[in-house]
C-alpha cells in the first residue's frame, strides 16, 4: 500500500507535477479556458474585492510598518493569500478535486532578529477549509483570514513562531493602477492583470513571535494592501519583477515596477503616484527607471539581490534603502520560489520621504506564474 500522500504532495500532484504551484506544464490545457483581462472593464467596490474564480492567478497582499506601543523601533510585516485555478480539475465532480489551490503567506522583518521570521500554507479549495468568496473580501486558509469587516479589513494569522491579527481601516479612496485598473505588464496586450492599491490603511491589533517565549504585544502603524487578477501575467521573455509600495509622508502613494528580462534590462515598467488631495499621476514604462544602487547576496540561497535603488517617474527621484538586508523568504513548500520581500524607506537628498516594502523576484530562478 502507497504511503499517505502529504498535503504539499498533493499539490505537486494535481498541478500535473509542476515544480512550481503556480507554473503547470505549457502542455496542459485547461478544462474550461482561463478569462482573459482587456482594458475598459471597471472596477466596482465591494464586487471586486472578492474572488475572480474564472482567472488563473489572483492575489491579496498587504505590506505595512508597525511599532510596539511604548516602542519606537519600526517592524515590517507581510500577509498574502493567492488563488490558482489548476490547468484541470475544474470540470471533475468530486469534491476532493483541486478547482482552486490557495496559498499564505506571513512574514515580519525585526531588525534585532536580524533575518526574516516567515510562515506559509496551501490547500485546496475545498470541505470551506480554505477558499475565497466572490463578491466581497474573505480568503480563509484554516485559521487564517483576511476579510472585510464594517470598518474596513481584519487580517488573522495564528501560529506558533508567528500570530498577526490586525484591523486595517482605510483612510482614502482605493488607487486604481494603470489605466483605470487595467495595468500592463509587457509589450503584448494580453500580458495585463486588474490592479487596484489601497495605500495608507491605518493599522491596530496584536503581534506575537518567539516561539515558546512569545507573549503578545499591542501594535499599530501604517499598511498598503494590493489586489490583482490575471490569466497571462508574464510576457515570456520575463524573468521577474521589482516593485515597490510606499506610504508617503504627508499622505500620498507611490506605486512602481518593472518587469526584467533575462539580461537584467527591464522589459516593461509602470508607475503611479497621488499626492494627498491631488489626482492621481500615472507613468508609462519609457518614464520608469529602476537603478540599483546596492546588492546584498543570501548566505542560504546564494541569490544576489539590488536591496538599495534609485527609482525615478520623469522629474521625480526616490532613494530606496531596506530596513534590514535580509529579508528573504522561501516559500518552495508552497510555491517553489524564493523571493525578496521587505520593509524600505524612502528618500530624497537625505531627506525623509516615507515607508513601504519593496519586492523582488526571479533573482534565485526564473519566476514563472
Amino acid at each position: 500500500m502507497n504511503a499517505p500522500m502529504s498535503r504539499r504532495g498533493f499539490l505537486h500532484t494535481a498541478l500535473c507535477g509542476g515544480v512550481v504551484v503556480f507554473a503547470p506544464p505549457r502542455a496542459a490545457v485547461a478544462d474550461t479556458p482561463y478569462a482573459m483581462v482587456v482594458p475598459g472593464r471597471a472596477i466596482e467596490f465591494p464586487r471586486d474585492e472578492g474572488s475572480h474564480p474564472d482567472f488563473r492567478t489572483e492575489w491579496w497582499y498587504v505590506t505595512g510598518w508597525l511599532e510596539q506601543l511604548g516602542d519606537s523601533a519600526a517592524l515590517g510585516f507581510q500577509i498574502t493569500f493567492f488563488r490558482v485555478r489548476p490547468a484541470r480539475g475544474s470540470a471533475n465532480p468530486s469534491a476532493f478535486a483541486p478547482r482552486q489551490i490557495l496559498v499564505a503567506h506571513a512574514a515580519l522583518s525585526d531588525p534585532a532578529r536580524g533575518s526574516l521570521l516567515h510562515s506559509q500554507r496551501a490547500a485546496r479549495s475545498a470541505f470551506d477549509l480554505a477558499g475565497a468568496r466572490e463578491g466581497a473580501l474573505k480568503v480563509w486558509l484554516d485559521d487564517w483570514l483576511l476579510q472585510a469587516e464594517s470598518a474596513g479589513y481584519r487580517a488573522r494569522i495564528a501560529g506558533a513562531a508567528l500570530s498577526l491579527d490586525l484591523a486595517l481601516t482605510p483612510t482614502q479612496p482605493p488607487l486604481l493602477q494603470g489605466d483605470a485598473g487595467f495595468s500592463r505588464k509587457g509589450p503584448r496586450a494580453e500580458s495585463a492583470s486588474y490592479y487596484y492599491s489601497l495605500p495608507q490603511l491605518a493599522v491596530r491589533g496584536e503581534i506575537a513571535y518567539g516561539g515558546h517565549t512569545q507573549r503578545r504585544e499591542a501594535v499599530r502603524g501604517t499598511a498598503w494592501f494590493d489586489h490583482e487578477w490575471s490569466s497571462s501575467y508574464m510576457d515570456q521573455r520575463a524573468v521577474g519583477w521589482d516593485w515597490i509600495g510606499i506610504n508617503l509622508d504627508g499622505g500620498g502613494a507611490l506605486m512602481a515596477f518593472r518587469m526584467r528580462d533575462a539580461a537584467g534590462a527591464s522589459l516593461w515598467a509602470g508607475a503611479s503616484v497621488r499626492e494627498f488631495g491631488q489626482p492621481q499621476r500615472s507613468f508609462g514604462a519609457d518614464a520608469v527607471r529602476f537603478v540599483p544602487q546596492r546588492w546584498w547576496r543570501s548566505p542560504r540561497s546564494g541569490a544576489t539581490y539590488a536591496v538599495a535603488w534609485t527609482v525615478t517617474l520623469g522629474e521625480l527621484r526616490f532613494d530606496i534603502e531596506p530596513l534590514m538586508d535580509d529579508q528573504e523568504n522561501d516559500t518552495r513548500q508552497t510555491t517553489g520560489a524564493i523571493y525578496w520581500e521587505g520593509a524600505v524607506r524612502a528618500s530624497r537628498g537625505g531627506a525623509r520621504l516615507g515607508h513601504g516594502y519593496l519586492e523582488l523576484t526571479g533573482y534565485w530562478q526564473r519566476l514563472r506564474l
